[in-house]
C-alpha cells in the first residue's frame, strides 16, 4: 500500500489553507508593512504632485561615514528638495521634536522609537553631503501611514497619511532652477548604490551588527540590561524590540528601529 499517495490525497483539498496561514504571516511581517507603508507613499505622490514638478527617487541607499544610509522616498523640484521617511504603525503616538524617543501606545502595551526626525536627520546630511544645492533647499518630511493617531502636538513636518502632500505643496518660492534640478537627480542616481537585493541585505546587516554592539544598553526603569527581542503576536508581530532583561519583574521595552 502506498501510504504516500494516500496521505497526500487527505491533505490536498487542505492545501488553501496553508495558504492562508503564509500569507496572514506575510501581512504581518514588519517587511511586508514597511513595503506597504512606503508604496502608500510613493502612491500618493504620483497621484496628487504633478509629475512635471515633482521626480520621485525612491528607495535609496547612500554610502556613509559609518556604513550606509537608507532613505525612503526623495522629491525634486524646483521648490526644494524633499527627504521622506514612513513609518506604518497603529495606535497613539506621543513625541515632540527634542525629545530622542518617542511612543506607541497600542492597547496595554507602550513600545518606544527612535525619534524619526532625528533619524531622518542622517538622511538628510547624507543628501548635503552629495549634493551642491544650498542646505535650506533640502527639507526633512516623515509620513506615519497605517492607523496611527497623534496624541501630542506635532512638528509640522510629521504628518499622517496624505497629509505630507500638503506640507511639501506649502513651497511655493523656487530656490533651485531647472540645472540645479536635473544635476541634483543624475547626482543622487549615480551616488546611490544599486537598488538590489544585495544591497539591501549588506544595510540590514550593517543595522544588526550595530544593534548588537549596543549590547551595553541599559533598562532606564531598573538599571538591568536590555535585551534584543522579537515580537511574536499582534499588530507588532515580527517587530524587533528592546526588552529588559529582568521581565517579567520589569516590563519596559524600546524600540529597535
Amino acid at each position: 500500500m502506498n501510504y504516500t499517495s494516500i496521505i497526500f490525497d487527505a491533505v490536498r483539498p487542505l492545501w488553501w489553507l496553508l495558504l492562508v496561514a503564509l500569507s496572514l504571516g506575510l501581512l504581518k511581517s514588519r517587511w511586508f508593512k514597511g513595503l506597504f507603508g512606503e508604496a502608500f507613499v510613493k502612491l500618493i505622490a504620483k497621484v496628487r504632485l504633478p509629475a512635471d514638478e515633482y521626480r520621485g527617487i525612491h528607495n535609496v541607499t547612500l554610502p556613509t561615514p559609518d556604513g550606509t544610509t537608507q532613505i525612503d522616498h526623495i522629491l525634486v523640484s524646483r521648490y526644494g528638495i524633499f527627504v521622506i521617511e514612513t513609518k506604518h504603525m497603529t495606535g497613539w503616538i506621543f513625541g515632540s521634536e527634542k525629545q530622542a524617543q518617542w511612543t506607541q501606545k497600542l492597547y496595554r502595551k507602550t513600545f518606544k522609537f527612535q525619534n524619526p526626525l532625528r533619524q531622518n536627520y542622517k538622511h538628510v546630511k547624507a543628501l548635503e553631503a552629495l549634493l551642491d544645492v544650498p542646505l535650506q533647499a533640502i527639507h526633512s518630511v516623515v509620513v506615519f501611514s497605517g492607523s496611527a493617531v497623534f496624541k501630542t502636538s506635532m512638528p509640522e513636518n510629521v504628518t499622517i497619511g496624505g497629509g505630507y502632500v500638503r506640507y511639501i505643496k506649502s513651497f511655493r518660492e523656487p530656490v533651485l532652477n531647472d540645472f540645479q534640478v536635473q544635476e541634483a537627480l543624475e547626482r543622487i542616481e549615480t551616488g546611490r548604490l544599486a537598488p538590489n537585493r544585495e544591497t539591501h541585505r549588506q544595510h540590514v546587516k550593517q543595522l544588526k551588527a550595530s544593534f548588537e554592539s549596543s549590547s551595553d544598553r541599559t533598562c532606564p526603569k531598573c538599571g538591568s540590561a536590555m535585551v534584543l527581542r522579537t515580537s511574536k503576536r499582534g499588530a507588532n508581530a515580527s517587530n524587533q524590540f528592546w526588552g529588559c532583561s529582568a521581565y517579567p519583574k520589569c516590563r519596559e521595552v524600546e524600540d529597535a528601529a
